[in-house]
C-alpha cells in the first residue's frame, strides 16, 4: 500500500482495474483505494504480469504492504 499523506497510515482498496494474468505497465494505474482524507490510486513499480492478488476489494490494508505480487517482465 503506497503512502499518500503524511499522516496516512492504511488505506482501503476500493476497486481492482487489473486482474491476475493481466499485463501492466511501470506507473500504470492497477487499484483505487481511499483514506480517511482522500481517494488515490495504486500504480505498477515495474513491466509485468500480476501474478496474485493479495488483497481484496474492501479490504483494509496498511501502509507499506504488498498488495499484489507483479513478475517482472523481460
Amino acid at each position: 500500500m503506497p503512502k499518500l499523506g503524511l499522516t496516512m497510515k492504511s488505506g482501503t482498496i476500493v476497486k481492482w482495474l487489473k486482474k491476475e494474468g493481466d499485463p501492466v505497465r511501470k506507473d500504470e494505474v492497477i487499484a483505487t483505494l481511499e483514506t480517511e482524507k482522500l481517494t488515490g490510486e495504486i500504480r505498477s513499480p515495474v513491466d509485468g504480469v500480476i501474478k496474485k492478488i493479495l488483497r481484496m476489494e474492501g479490504e483494509e490494508v496498511p501502509v507499506g504492504e504488498p498488495v499484489a505480487l507483479i513478475e517482472r517482465s523481460g
